[in-house]
C-alpha cells in the first residue's frame, strides 16, 4: 500500500482503505472548525472508518466536483473539499 493521501485528491478508479479520518493539521481550507467537527461525525457515522474499503467511482463534469466513492457495500457523493478530511492508502 502507498502513504496517505487525502481522499479529495483521488481521481477515479483509485482503490484503497481508509487510514484516518479527521486529522486536525489537514483542515479543509475555508471551512470553519466547528463545521469541520461536524463534518467528521457525520463521515464517520457513513462509513468513512480506519479500514474501510473505498473506490472512486465518478468525478463531476465540471471541475471534477462532487466524487461518488463507494465505502465498502455502499455510495456516497462528497465535495472534495470535504473528502479532504478522509486520509486514504491507496493499494498499488
Amino acid at each position: 500500500m502507498g502513504s496517505p493521501i487525502p481522499l479529495g485528491s483521488a481521481r477515479k478508479g483509485l482503490r484503497g482503505i481508509v487510514a484516518s479520518v479527521g486529522d486536525n493539521s489537514r483542515q479543509p481550507l475555508g471551512l470553519a472548525t466547528d463545521f469541520t467537527d461536524e463534518l467528521e461525525r457525520r463521515l464517520l457515522e457513513i462509513g468513512f472508518v480506519e479500514g474501510a474499503r473505498i473506490e472512486v467511482l465518478h468525478e463531476g463534469f465540471i471541475g471534477g466536483d462532487p466524487i461518488a466513492i463507494r465505502v465498502d457495500d455502499m455510495s456516497v457523493a462528497l465535495r472534495r473539499s470535504e473528502a479532504n478530511v478522509v486520509m486514504v492508502r491507496p493499494f498499488i
